[in-house]
């Protein structure tokens, strides 16, 4: 989705397991790449029209003010249903061929998804329940697929974005060069969280399957920075809801955080979630977020608005003292005509008048303190960056800022050092897991790093299901199977019906001959997680060699149901070729 970081760690994950379900099973060469391919597709049965909640409304009865004024605010524009926002439009995918269109029809918001080839044809229609995204910069969709045999719902991102500055649709953040048409992009609880509020349980430890409807209530409510607020309601008021103002400085940057908060690297602490950070709570007790000490030495590095505050002169000076409700108000957004004037006027809360500066004096021609000192920069690339510079220098380097490709470029050009956000104090735990996300992107050094930092803590008896399974993975690509089976095996039996741990272990046992157990974890993964292609095409290749053609047909129809335009598994299916094996279906 847009807007979070989460959203591109969970998209670095599951190109991490597919292709390493891929590329070192029994099919050596496959990659995680989808082309062409159009049987028909699943459509979820039966459901419901979806319905939003508005609790904050029992608010405005004694704070109609803050209530008419929030409302207004792009936080709590920030999702909804998709039929009350939908921005109609149509989008041609230069690198894949596919065309896509947002509309309305007779009431329902649709995506479509074409491509005119009789090689390789798509025709998809999907019904948009929900909208996530205020628009200020970017705004996307989620559709509902059934789970195979089952009532419960799979919730999917859409491929595509509405991008504000472009004033139309592009590929969504990590697949803007796609080759093929991506469809079953899943719906991470982190980011819902920054975009809607009563985020609902998953199931089994799922990033896309939740206990009902994915959020209770569109946009960001009043319980995201005051906490629950049934006991304030129910006894009409005279139970105080959490006032920021009580909470220490960090503590009070840390409800804004939680969502405007970036870094190169994103690691949970163990058992705690950002989907159910509270406000209230320290943010370094849920998350830790580290920045490449190396990239961040260059121009090159963009930053999100907290990084770049905390190097600021004026955070510098003021200390705690300055935090983002100095100069935010999270209840209203000034109109246009008057933004200049109310920043000014913050700026002008420390900058007084004194034998130094005088602010009458001070470019009486240009009262707008932000366009000197505050430049705006071109982001449209990077969803989640920073758009006006926080950094407040006196004489700001100008320039845009760096495109989300540049950005990457930098992260390799020396060995990556990671460092923590602010004062937060990291484990090895999280540092190690830290590294491994740089070791996902191929940096041989950081694999080495999280290695060395994961086995330290595995040796100490602190190690839980992320660090096993992260430790499976590295140890996998290092060549080190049997280790890395071990780590596996550890990591399901702490978090059991895992995709990733299912489809990277079955690999393992693949190779090793156990094809029976690589079956059944396999089908495990068929069944609760569809849209890993990767996984269902390698049980689907184990089922073929196994002499059951018929359940590999059946595998891999599901694999399109869900993934409707990837090449392999038309290929599979037509030709019996995969990944430089034959075995046929039919």
């Amino acid at each position: 989705m847009p807007l979070t970081a989460k959203h591109e760690s969970t998209i670095i994950a599951l190109r991490r397991t597919a292709c390493a379900a891929a590329a070192l099973a029994l099919v050596l060469l496959l990659l995680f790449v989808n082309s062409g391919a159009h049987p028909p597709s699943v459509r979820a049965a039966a459901q419901p029209a979806p319905t939003l909640a508005d609790p904050d409304r029992a608010c405005a009865g004694c704070h109609a003010a803050i209530y008419q004024t929030y409302e207004r605010t792009n936080m709590a524009r920030g999702s909804g249903l998709a039929t009350e926002a939908l921005k109609p439009g149509s989008f041609a995918s230069q690198s894949s061929g596919a065309t896509y269109r947002v509309q309305s029809r007779n009431g329902t918001a649709t995506l479509t998804s074409r491509r005119e080839d009789e090689r390789a044809p798509l025709d998809d229609t999907e019904t948009l329940a929900y909208f996530i995204g205020s628009g200020l910069h970017a705004r996307t969709y989620l559709f509902a697929r059934n789970l195979p045999d089952s009532d419960d719902l799979l919730w999917y991102e859409a491929p595509i974005n509405w991008y504000t500055r472009r004033a139309g649709y592009a590929m969504t953040p990590a697949f803007e060069h796609a080759q093929t048409a991506p469809l079953a992009l899943p719906t991470d609880p982190n980011c819902l969280h920054c975009h809607t509020t009563g985020v609902a349980d998953t199931i089994d430890n799922s990033t896309n399957r939740f206990h009902g409807a994915p959020f209770r209530q569109g946009g960001v409510g009043c319980s995201a920075c005051h906490g629950d607020t049934s006991a304030h309601l129910a006894s009409g008021g005279k139970t105080p809801v959490l006032h920021l103002a009580t909470l220490t400085p960090k503590k009070q940057d840390s409800v804004c955080l939680q969502c405007h908060l970036e870094g190169d690297a994103v690691v949970q602490r163990t058992g705690r979630s950002l989907a159910r950070f509270q406000p209230g709570e320290d943010l370094d007790d849920t998350a830790i977020y580290f920045v490449n000490a190396s990239s961040s030495k260059t121009q090159a590095r963009a930053s999100s608005q907290y990084e770049a505050l905390l190097r600021s002169a004026c955070r510098r000076g003021a200390g705690e003292r300055l935090t983002c409700v100095t100069c935010h108000d999270p209840h209203a957004e000034p109109a246009p005509e008057q933004r200049v004037a109310f920043y000014r006027g913050k700026c002008l809360q420390c900058h007084t008048e004194s034998a130094s500066f005088h602010p009458a004096a001070h470019h009486p021609e240009q009262p707008d303190c932000a366009q000197c000192h505050m430049p705006s920069r071109a982001t449209s690339d990077i969803a989640h960056e920073q758009n006006v510079d926080h950094n407040i220098q006196a004489r700001p380097a100008s320039g845009a800022a760096p495109t989300l490709a540049l950005r990457d470029a930098f992260h390799f050009a020396s060995a990556v050092d990671l460092v923590p956000v602010g004062d937060a104090k990291p484990t090895d735990r999280e540092t190690g897991l830290a590294y491994a996300q740089f070791a996902e992107k191929g940096d041989r050094e950081s694999h080495s790093r999280a290695l060395a930092l994961l086995t330290g803590v595995e040796v100490s008896g602190h190690a839980d299901a992320v660090v096993h399974q992260q430790l499976g993975y590295l140890l996998q690509l290092a060549g080190q199977s049997e280790a890395a089976q071990k780590e596996y095996v550890a990591a399901l039996a702490a978090r059991p019906h895992d995709a990733t741990s299912e489809s990277n272990l079955a690999v393992l046992d693949a190779q090793n001959g156990n094809v029976a157990e690589a079956k059944r974890l396999l089908s495990d993964v068929a069944a609760t997680a569809p849209d890993r292609t990767a996984a269902l095409l390698n049980l689907a290749m184990l089922q073929c060699r196994t002499n059951d053609p018929g359940a590999a047909k059946k595998t891999l129809q599901r694999a399109l149901m869900y993934q409707p335009d990837s090449f392999e598994a038309r290929l599979f299916l037509e030709n019996g070729d995969y990944g430089g094996m034959h075995c046929k279906v039919f």
